[in-house]
């Protein structure tokens, strides 16, 4: 019985080892704390691509003039707080854990939605400015698209060695874009029918470019609890040709 009650109060005296006794004997070995690294950011990517797959749908319906909706400044809302905040935000997170090409993915697309619903918000006075859809309005959105469809490009060839699922996208948005400014021009030289045609063909493209990002929303959504969609890899096709160079 002694010796339980001895046991049971040397148990009771213990003291966590996170804790130092400061009121202990000076010749008593203070206890070793130990500190966790804290735990580094998830990744955002699944809310950057459902803000970038929203707002770009609802604008290819637009362009492709479902429903009779042809402007497009309902949709102001969605590029300036869904698209332009929340990519450029979770762009931050990516940075943080050291992924460069979706930081500048995410950011480079936000910045677009924000400029690009700036052209359509009547309180900056861009149209305005020209006196109206002008052919001067109309060839500077498409210099304003065709620049972007360049920068685009870059993504899409640096996306080669990752998967199928971020190629189609780039390659979609890409070809959206440049039939988008190929509309405006085509609307700057008076051919009216096919301004529309190209804007309808690019809200296509547009439309397809949306549906794989909401693809790739559900893969990164359900990989650890349900099932691991398939992106299509590609990855293995460049490291043969790197291990061939070397």
């Amino acid at each position: 019985m002694a010796s339980t009650i001895s046991q049971d109060t040397s148990n009771v005296n213990e003291k966590p080892a996170d804790t130092i006794d400061i009121e202990g004997r000076s010749d008593e070995k203070l206890p070793t704390v130990q500190i966790q690294a804290p735990k580094s950011l998830g990744a955002g990517s699944a809310l950057a691509l459902g803000a970038f797959g929203t707002t770009l749908t609802t604008l290819s319906l637009s362009l492709m003039e479902w429903r009779g909706v042809t402007t497009d400044n309902v949709f102001v809302g969605n590029f300036f707080f869904i698209a332009a905040f929340g990519l450029v935000v979770t762009a931050q997170w990516e940075l943080s854990i050291g992924n460069g090409f979706a930081y500048t993915v995410f950011s480079a697309f936000g910045l677009f939605y924000a400029g690009y619903g700036a052209l359509l918000t009547p309180a900056f006075g861009v149209v305005e400015s020209y006196g109206g859809q002008t052919a001067e309005y109309n060839n500077a959105v498409g210099f304003f698209m065709i620049l972007w469809t360049v920068f685009v490009f870059t993504f899409l060839v640096a996306s080669l060695p990752s998967n199928i699922a971020y190629i189609l996208v780039f390659l979609f948005v890409d070809l959206g874009f440049l039939t988008v400014a190929a509309s405006y021009f085509a609307a700057a030289d008076g051919h009216q029918a096919s301004s529309i045609a190209l804007k309808k063909s690019g809200g296509v493209f547009c439309f397809l470019a949306g549906l794989v990002g909401w693809y790739i929303v559900f893969h990164l959504l359900l990989q650890d609890s349900l099932l691991d969609i398939p992106l299509g890899d590609t990855s293995r096709f460049f490291g043969k040709r790197k291990n061939k160079a070397q």
